[in-house]
């Protein structure tokens, strides 16, 4: 139902009725509830909307109620009243700082006196604000939110002149303006719209509630829904939220004055001016959405006040909160919405099947059900979920047979949660349509069972973090066995083939590679057993682990430039050993290897090899090469090995006795080599010798016997090493085939055998590991082609006439090694003595007389090789050529064999004797000149004028002038007479035919014309070049009259001969009609047939007639022998010399003009002959031809030939052919020429064919050979086979080898025992006699020395006892006090500080220690303080250098800073730059004249599409920032400034710590001084030891007196003198060790002393020289102290320099730290600036952009 001007909650007024003139109290009553109880009491909240009571929002809250000014709160204060006539008194007192009481305290004027109370009274009670205050405010702030309904204030003043009502519907946070009041709203409030009223929440100003009367009692009303506007839903939520309000406030602005205040400024005059109020009241009520009718109080609020409205809704509908905003728990199936009129909008329950007691609303799901029901159920029971608790629970599925209410419906899933997707989850009801069974388990995509608890088959491992649930078998298919399962299906572990591992089956095993589907799996790595260090490969590859330079998965190749060596590669020279005699070069013997060189050895001689580059450690065969120079065998050849030293037992050659390095040979005369009988043993890294002794010759004795011994070689011994010995089965394969192919002989030969592929290989094996891997080539760069060589040997590819392995040598007979190779010595056979020549020079040896590199020559100025005879060159040449005696280099402009003649250009007569020589020739000057232009020139004989030859082109008697057919001015400086260009078409005789000067042409020739004769003259066709203009033949009838002259004379194309021809004629000559045409006669060209389609049986007729006619002949008279023409041709019969169809032109062989037709020059003939030449070479290659196809190789060139055939064919026809022309001439030419490429094209296929039959010849030849070598080989083997055999035949019936060597041994050494027995009994002198006269010679010596011995040994016995008793009148307790610093006469065990003997608990000496004085103390003491002193020292200095160092750094840090802030200060710089030329350049734009509109609208267009990027404020806010920051850039320089002194501080500190280094190298300087007087105490102590020794010397001859003077002594008293003296003297030896432990410089000064002293005091008794030691001693030891005490001054200056040092780091510490703040100070501003700079540039940008626009404007 629309109400007008009400609404829930608001008062209902009649028509016509005003609230203001109603009065106050009457207007009270009426403020009770009519329509809210009209609607609630008919039907309550039951059907529909129902609203609480209404009342005065005030009563109950004057808590809440508060003012911003009160009078009288502080104070009393006066306050007076306008106009108050009725009383005298006019002015009152105002004390609020009590309440109000109407009886005590009547001036109490709070806020909560506006309330209504309906009490006598109320007009006696208000409030008032201060006096003057014109801005003051009244707020009410409520409890909950409430619908507020309207406001009337009644004022005991004025009313305000302004004012304005607002609310808070959000506790205050946010405010909004109700309603403006004011006298004049325009001056007060000029933005506020003064009505009337649209909506009802228009805010407006009115008027009529702020007139100045009354004076009193005036009221001000406000509605917050006017009745006059129709509200159509009162429910809406904009009216509603027009009426709820938690906040009201009314804010007086502006009071209303009589105008006295502004001409009198007297407090007195604002004590009348205040606002005062009567009564507020604020009508309205709690505000719940129509889901209640009734509030209650809000807890903490008093609820017995009568009249006062609550702000807690007492909630219907299932609602609940303080405003029924929400809904009730369980009822949110629904959203929460007001009531509205009849619809209570009530809130649904879930629906929850009885498994939960909570729900919320999810609008969501209510908007997806298409606002059905919203309701989700929180927290279901009995394992179910979902939003009406309608599903059970993961792991738990719905019984069928029950209810879904059933609180036992759900049931829990009997799965392996390992197995089970989801952990276990089974489904969880029946579903048909998708599968689903209630309770089954839905089992991983890998496991099976009813539980899904086992592995699939071909899968293992069941777990719960598998998603598939069980691990795939990881077996790799190729190692795994086919037959069965592939893995366990517990482990996984996977059933392998027979060489596979793993727990995959991905690895082989051991030794084995490449895994693959075979039976086996894998395949063995096979490592060459050389060449890999062992037989692992890889896996993948198989590539097997190679030694160095090797290559190959097998390691059985080598790296490029790398090479397997021979057998017998270490190889030594015989002309490079030892004592070699002379070096001979046999003549005619083969080049092996190792060159050429022989050493002559003769009979007893000796050769030692000098051997130093063993590789491996094992047996060697030596193998001796020479060349045999005797009948019979030379009988011994005798071998030593010549070892370093002994032979360890632990080494390689351990067992090697002294006569195995002695071996003896012969040399057989029938062969070129010989091996010792057995191995020698060597070892890698030692030096050996080799010594070969010649023995003896077999033969006659002769002093020139010799041999040419050529090298030696060590040969590894395959049976020592272990590649063939060790016994596995491949070893001994390796060993019966290298014994089987009898690998070991290769090393043997003479020349390089071809090595089958077996030895080769095991070759290459031993010489990987004997070599531990391959060798390098080497190769000569100079003498090799490459630097590579042959794999198997390492021979390099040499270059011509280069030897040796490396290719570094010549070979013999060449000299001169270099990159080219070497040259043949070339030695005349005449001249030279050898043809060897010196291998650096090539100087081969002369004989006596020849001369020259290779002696084949004469001496310098003769000739006649071997007869030499002087040079003939008439004086004018040295040197003649050797085999004819021609003169060289003839002098003298001479020429000829004996510069018998003038040279070219010259003239005169030089012969020796004739008195003349050679003048220049004077055309037009000498040869030198420049204008030389004579080939020769002579003397004539008559009148003695030098005649000319001159060259072609010049003529004149000195050649100065050109020559007929030639231009030039050769008289001038470089001019010279050049052909004339007239094309060859001028007569070159005749002096006219061109310009001499100018080259112009002047009588062309041949029909040409033009400057150069270029051209056909008019009325001539053809090339000029090549002179075959030809008159134009143009049929008279035919051509056009305006190009003819006559009948005769037609102008044609001058290239092509093309006439003009009339319409409808064609041809070259117009000579005929073109097609369909006839009537040519006519001479207006020809016209149509015309033939009838119908009757004709061709649109063609003849061209005269239309009937058949017979032609004249036509022919031309002049040139014709009969007038009849052939009749059936019309070719007339010509005159010789004359052709053409009508005998009009000169015929081949003629030239001219037609009839003048003259015989051709001698050239046709000459071409004639060179046609007929081809021609006839045509014919032999035709004869050629058929040959060629007797031979039956015709079949797959038949077509070709055919071809050729017809191209002679053609050729023959043109040269029979009589009037052979110049085209026909050329295509003869273009013929032969091709049949001259096709039958070079057959001859090269002939020739390949040939070559190919050759080559098939040749392998069958080569097999040939091949298999008859094979046919030997097989002989040979078959016969070693049978050798072999009967050799095992022996071999089984005898074991004679090893007993031969073992009593071949025996027998040797017996023999020279034999020798060394007889030696020492028959040689003179031998052993046995050295031995007898050594023995002899004692006896004598015995004999002689016994008196002088018993002599001594009686004087050594009293030397003896005067010691013993001089012993025991010593003292030791001086002795120890002295050293240890304790009393002498205490035990070891009591004494704290030992002494002599003393010994600690650890048994090592005891003397001195802690609090003791001896010198043992002493030194101790000295010696720690000596190195704290050097540890200080060296702290000291280390602080010094990382002083030092730091400086540096921060020397760095400081100059890095400055050019940063350096290079800061140009970037600023120059973006200023930058900045200004860009203004310059739009001021320079915009000032430009040329700016046209358009470009100037352009930019205007592109700046206006832009935004400036902030406000006004803004960007003059960023400016003066940017100002700010630019003014700050001054402080940069002092930044630098201050920099620049750190740096200077720095660089302050750097001097400091250099100075501080140089004292501590002065400490260094002193400390090495105190070194050097320790050193001077270390010899003062030699000093004192010998005056020590000579004091002992004393001591013994005094005891020598006191052995005189003393007659008897004790054997008892010697024997205990003795005892006590050898333990004085190891005492004495015990403190020497002691002293001698003291190692530092001071401590051995100390110990020095010490000894000093101690041996001073015990020869203090016997001399006097103890004094002069005990001084020297003393001296050193002051000069100790004295250094002790400089150190201890240094250790102090040194901590004095440490401390120095540390306050200057601390100090470079401080300025680092400033460093860096100030570093990091720049960059900050450096960043700043460089965002102030982009930012000002885009400001800059876009201001130049906008000023632009505004300067192109209009």
């Amino acid at each position: 139902m629309p109400w007008s001007g009400s609404s829930p909650g608001s008062i209902g007024y009649e028509a016509g009725y005003t609230l203001d003139r109603m009065p106050v109290q009457a207007y009270a009553y009426s403020l009770r509830p009519t329509f809210t109880k009209a609607i609630s009491g008919a039907h309550g909240c039951t059907h529909g909307s129902c609203y609480p009571a209404t009342g005065d929002l005030l009563v109950g809250r004057e808590k809440n109620l508060k003012a911003s000014s009160t009078c009288g709160l502080r104070r009393k204060e006066p306050y007076c009243i306008v106009s108050h006539l009725q009383d005298e008194k006019k002015c009152f007192q105002c004390d609020s700082r009590r309440p109000y009481d109407p009886v005590y305290n009547t001036i109490s004027h709070r806020i909560e006196n506006v309330i209504t109370t309906f009490k006598p009274h109320r007009k006696k009670s208000w409030w008032q604000s201060e006096n003057g205050e014109s801005e003051v405010t009244i707020q009410l702030d409520l409890e909950a939110e409430f619908h507020f309904t309207h406001l009337i204030m009644t004022f005991k003043t004025f009313r305000p002149a302004a004012m304005l009502i607002e609310r808070s519907a959000d506790f205050g946070r946010s405010w909004q303006v109700y309603r403006y009041f004011a006298y004049n709203c325009a001056t007060v409030f000029p933005g506020v719209s003064q009505g009337p009223l649209r909506k009802v929440d228009d805010v407006i100003c009115e008027s009529r509630y702020s007139d100045i009367e009354p004076s009193t009692e005036g009221e001000v009303i406000y509605r917050v829904l006017d009745p006059a506007i129709r509200i159509e839903d009162p429910y809406s939520p904009s009216i509603q939220n027009q009426l709820k309000i938690t906040n009201l406030r009314v804010n007086f602005t502006k009071l209303h004055t009589l105008g006295d205040n502004l001409l009198d400024s007297r407090v007195e005059i604002k004590e009348k001016y205040y606002y005062a109020l009567y009564e507020l009241v604020v009508r309205g009520n709690c505000f719940c959405y129509g889901h209640a009718s009734e509030c209650a109080p809000i807890e903490g609020i008093r609820d017995d006040i009568e009249g006062m409205v609550h702000g807690r809704c007492v909630c219907k509908h299932h609602t609940k909160g303080l405003n029924c905003e929400q809904c009730d728990d369980f009822y949110n199936d629904i959203p929460w919405r007001p009531a509205k009129g009849k619809n209570t909008n009530a809130c649904r329950k879930c629906n929850c099947n009885g498994h939960a007691n909570q729900c919320h609303f999810d609008m969501a799901v209510y908007l997806a059900s298409g606002k059905v029901s919203g309701g989700v159920c929180d927290n279901c029971l009995h394992n179910t979920m979902g939003r009406n608790c309608e599903m059970c629970k993961p792991f738990y599925y719905q019984d069928p047979g029950r209810d879904i209410r059933d609180p036992a419906v759900c049931v829990p899933c009997n799965c392996d949660p390992d197995g089970s997707l989801n952990g276990g989850v089974c489904d969880a009801h029946d579903n048909p349509a998708l599968g689903m069974i209630a309770g089954q388990c839905r089992c991983k995509n890998h496991v099976e069972g009813p539980r899904c608890d086992k592995c699939k088959s071909g899968f293992f491992g069941l777990s719960a973090s598998n998603p598939y649930g069980c691990q795939v078998c990881q077996c790799d298919p190729r190692g795994t066995v086919s037959e069965g399962p592939q893995c366990d299906p517990v482990s996984g572990d996977c059933f392998c083939k027979r060489l596979v591992t793993g727990r995959r089956c991905s690895q082989c095993l051991p030794e084995h590679w490449a895994l693959s589907h075979d039976l086996s799996g894998c395949r063995e790595c096979d490592c060459d057993v050389g060449g890999a260090t062992d037989n692992h490969c890889s896996m993948e590859t198989g590539q097997c682990r190679c030694r160095s330079h090797m290559m190959g998965r097998q390691c059985n190749q080598v790296e490029s430039g790398f090479f397997f060596m021979t057998l017998d590669h270490y190889t030594y020279e015989a002309e490079l050993s030892k004592l070699g005699q002379e070096r001979e070069i046999q003549v005619g013997l083969p080049v092996t290897w190792t060159g050429t060189g022989l050493v002559r050895v003769p009979e007893g001689s000796t050769l030692e090899f000098f051997i130093s580059n063993i590789p491996y450690s094992m047996e060697y065969d030596l193998l001796i090469r020479y060349e045999p120079q005797l009948p019979l065998d030379w009988e011994e050849v005798r071998v030593t090995v010549l070892r370093p030293g002994s032979i360890p037992t632990s080494s390689p050659c351990g067992n090697t006795i002294p006569a195995d390095d002695i071996l003896s040979v012969s040399l057989p005369t029938a062969a070129r080599f010989v091996m010792l009988p057995q191995p020698i043993c060597l070892e890698r890294g030692v030096s050996y010798t080799l010594r070969l002794e010649l023995s003896r010759y077999s033969g006659r004795r002769n002093k020139k016997i010799s041999v040419l011994l050529r090298f030696i070689s060590l040969l590894p011994r395959y049976n020592s090493m272990e590649m063939f010995i060790a016994g596995d089965p491949a070893s001994i394969a390796r060993k019966q085939s290298f014994e089987r192919y009898r690998c070991h002989e290769t090393g043997k030969a003479v020349s390089r055998p071809q090595l089958s592929d077996v030895c080769a290989k095991l070759i290459s094996s031993m010489s990987a590991i004997i070599n531990d891997g391959a060798l390098a080539c080497h190769c000569d760069p100079q003498g090799s082609v490459s630097s590579e060589c042959n794999p198997r040997g390492g021979q390099c590819q040499c270059k011509p006439n280069v030897i040796g392995r490396r290719c570094d040598q010549c070979a013999p007979g060449t000299y001169g090694f270099g990159p080219a190779g070497c040259k043949p010595c070339g030695c005349s056979t005449e001249g030279s003595r050898s043809r060897f020549c010196e291998r650096h020079t090539g100087q081969c040896p002369c004989r006596p007389g020849a001369f020259g590199l290779r002696c084949d020559g004469c001496q310098h100025g003769h000739w006649g090789f071997p007869s030499c005879r002087p040079c003939q060159c008439n004086g004018h040449a040295e040197e003649c050529e050797q085999s004819s005696g021609r003169c060289i280099n003839c002098r003298d402009n001479t020429a000829g064999d004996k510069c018998e003649r003038c040279a070219s250009g010259y003239y005169g007569n030089p012969v020796l004797g004739s008195g003349s020589h050679c003048r220049p020739c004077p055309c037009p000057d000498g040869p030198s000149s420049g204008r030389h232009f004579a080939a020769s020139c002579y003397q004539d004989n008559q009148n003695r004028q030098v005649v000319c030859n001159c060259n072609q082109g010049y003529t004149g008697s000195r050649c100065d002038e050109c020559a007929p057919g030639y231009y030039g001015n050769p008289s001038q400086p470089g001019g010279r007479c050049q052909p004339c260009q007239c094309s060859n078409n001028i007569d070159l005789t005749d002096p006219e035919s061109c310009d001499r000067r100018t080259g112009e042409c002047r009588k062309c020739l041949y029909n040409t014309e033009g400057p150069d004769c270029g051209v056909c003259k008019i009325g001539y066709y053809g090339d000029a070049k090549r002179r075959n203009c030809r008159k134009c033949t143009c049929n008279f009838l035919g051509t056009e009259r305006s190009q003819c002259s006559s009948r005769d004379d037609c102008v044609c194309n001058r290239s092509t001969g093309q006439c003009h021809c009339l319409p409808n004629i064609s041809g070259q000559t117009c000579d005929h009609c073109s097609p369909n045409h006839w009537n040519m006669p006519s001479g207006r060209g020809c016209e149509t047939c015309g033939c009838d389609p119908n009757n004709a049986m061709s649109p063609s007729c003849n061209e005269v007639y239309t009937g058949i006619v017979l032609l004249a002949c036509d022919c031309n008279r002049l040139g014709i022998e009969t007038s009849q023409c052939n009749r059936l041709t019309g070719h007339c019969v010509c005159q010789q010399g004359v052709s053409g169809v009508r005998c009009d032109q000169c015929a081949r062989g003629f030239s001219g003009h037609f009839p003048d037709c003259q015989p051709c020059h001698q050239c046709f003939g000459d071409w004639d002959r060179v046609v007929q030449d081809l021609a006839a070479r045509t014919k032999a290659l035709t004869a050629r031809a058929r040959e060629i196809q007797l031979t039956g190789l015709t079949g797959a060139y038949e077509k070709s030939f055919r071809e050729l055939e017809e191209k002679l064919a053609q050729v023959q026809g043109i040269v029979n052919a009589r009037n052979i022309t110049a085209e026909a001439v050329t295509s003869l030419m273009a013929f032969i020429e091709d049949l001259r490429a096709r039958i070079s094209e057959t001859t090269d296929i002939l020739n390949r064919l040939e070559g190919d039959l050759t080559d098939v010849q040749d392998g069958n030849y080569k097999a040939s050979n091949q298999l008859s070598a094979l046919e030997r080989e097989a002989r040979e083997l078959n016969l070693t086979s049978d050798q072999l055999s009967h050799q095992l035949d022996i071999l089984k019936n005898s074991n004679f080898l090893g007993a031969y060597d073992s009593i071949r041994g025996s027998y040797n050494k017996s023999r020279d025992a034999e020798r060394r027995a007889k030696q020492a009994t028959t040689d003179v002198p031998s052993t046995v006699t050295q031995s007898a006269d050594t023995r002899r010679r004692t006896e004598r010596l015995m004999a002689q020395k016994k008196d002088d011995f018993n002599r001594k040994n009686a004087a050594n016995k009293r030397a003896l006892e005067d010691l013993s008793a001089k012993a025991r009148t010593l003292d030791m307790k001086k002795i120890n006090e002295k050293v240890c610093g304790t009393p002498g006469d205490l035990p070891c065990d009591e004494s704290p500080c030992g002494g002599a003997g003393c010994r600690d608990d650890d048994g090592n000496r005891h003397c001195g220690g802690l609090n003791c004085n001896g010198a043992v103390a002493t030194a101790d003491n000295a010696l720690e303080r000596a190195k704290h002193a050097e540890k200080e020292l060296d702290k000291a200095m280390s602080e010094v250098e990382e002083l030092f160092r730091k400086a540096e750094k921060a020397k760095g840090k400081a100059q890095a800073a400055l050019d940063k802030a350096n290079n800061t200060k140009t970037k600023v710089e120059r973006s200023n730059n930058d900045l200004r030329d860009l203004i310059k350049q739009i001021r320079d734009f915009l000032m430009q004249e040329g700016a046209d509109p358009d470009s100037i609208e352009k930019v205007a267009s592109r700046v206006l599409e832009l935004s400036i990027p902030a406000s006004p404020q803004q960007i003059r806010h960023l400016a003066d920032e940017i100002k700010d920051k630019v003014n700050s850039l001054s402080n940069v320089d002092a930044i630098l400034e201050q920099t620049h002194d750190d740096v200077r501080k720095a660089e302050q500190l750097l001097q400091d710590a250099k100075k501080a280094r140089n004292r501590a190298e002065g400490v260094k300087t002193v400390a090495e001084t105190v070194r050097r007087a320790l050193d001077d105490a270390r010899k003062a102590q030699t000093v004192a030891e010998k005056a020590i020794q000579r004091a002992k010397n004393d001591i013994g001859q005094t005891e020598n007196r006191l052995a005189q003077s003393e007659t008897s002594a004790s054997e008892k008293d010697l024997n205990n003198a003795v005892e006590l003296l050898g333990n004085l003297g190891r005492q004495i030896e015990a403190l020497k060790t002691k002293h001698a432990n003291n190692s530092l410089v001071a401590s051995r000064a100390e110990e020095t002393a010490t000894m000093a002293r101690d041996k001073a005091n015990e020869a203090k008794q016997l001399m006097d020289k103890y004094r002069t030691a005990q001084d020297l001693v003393a001296r050193k030891a002051k000069t100790v102290q004295d250094a002790k005490r400089r150190a201890e001054r240094l250790r102090d200056e040194a901590k004095q320099l440490l401390q120095d040092a540390q306050k200057k780091l601390q100090r470079l510490a401080e300025l680092e730290k400033n460093y860096e703040n100030n570093q990091k100070m720049l960059e900050g501003k450096a960043r700043q600036l460089d965002g102030l700079e982009d930012k000002m540039k885009a400001i800059l940008n876009d201001i130049n952009k906008q000023i632009q626009i505004y300067n192109t404007c209009q």
